[in-house]
């Protein structure tokens, strides 16, 4: 069974803005991700996103906008229309009308000072393919299953000790794996 992970990114292109019909209510607007744009997870392992990753998850799921991956701090909610996903050739485009609580003005005041510019993802990838013949290793997720989007205030994951050990459990798994391609290829290529 696969895990649920989660990537942190600038929010490119954020925009902030009250609309006056609906009472002064804020809107944060961005990307919670970029597509075909190479990150490297770690020293070896680069990671790449492909256009239409995200196209079933949000055409089918309910899908909730957090402040910092905590889901005691929902900020809008695809099932309610406070949140609106969609993809774009650019990547996956965020509109989240923040409601009118203590969390989401405080979010807002430190958004329009560029005290917080990131956002997050949480998924878990549905389709990827691994390429261990290149330097880095690439991963291409093609598809996932999306569970919430964030704005975060730090560019980690919300449990630092805990994403850590998980980075280092990945990284050896990552590692084995290398070495046994390597095995493999030079004994074909022998």
């Amino acid at each position: 069974m696969k895990k649920q992970e989660i990537r942190t990114f600038d929010i490119t292109n954020i925009q902030t803005r009250s609309d006056e019909s609906a009472n002064g209510e804020q809107i944060v607007t961005g990307y919670a991700a970029v597509f075909n744009s190479p990150t490297e997870l770690w020293e070896g392992l680069e990671e790449t996103i492909k256009p239409g990753a995200f196209s079933r998850a949000i055409s089918n799921s309910d899908i909730r906008c957090l402040f910092d991956h905590q889901w005691s701090k929902v900020l809008g909610r695809t099932k309610s229309g406070t949140l609106a996903l969609e993809e774009d050739d650019h990547g996956l485009k965020f509109e989240v009308r923040l409601p009118n609580t203590s969390i989401a003005r405080d979010l807002a005041e430190s958004l329009a000072r560029g005290d917080i510019n990131q956002c997050s993802f949480g998924f878990v990838p549905t389709e990827e393919s691994w390429d261990y013949n290149s330097e880095p290793v690439v991963r291409t997720i093609s598809e996932v299953d999306l569970y919430e989007v964030s704005i975060v205030s730090l560019p980690a994951y919300d449990d630092t000790e805990a994403a850590l050990v998980r980075s280092k459990e990945m990284s050896k798994d990552f590692q084995a794996r290398k070495k046994i391609i390597k095995k493999i290829n030079s004994a074909l290529s022998a």
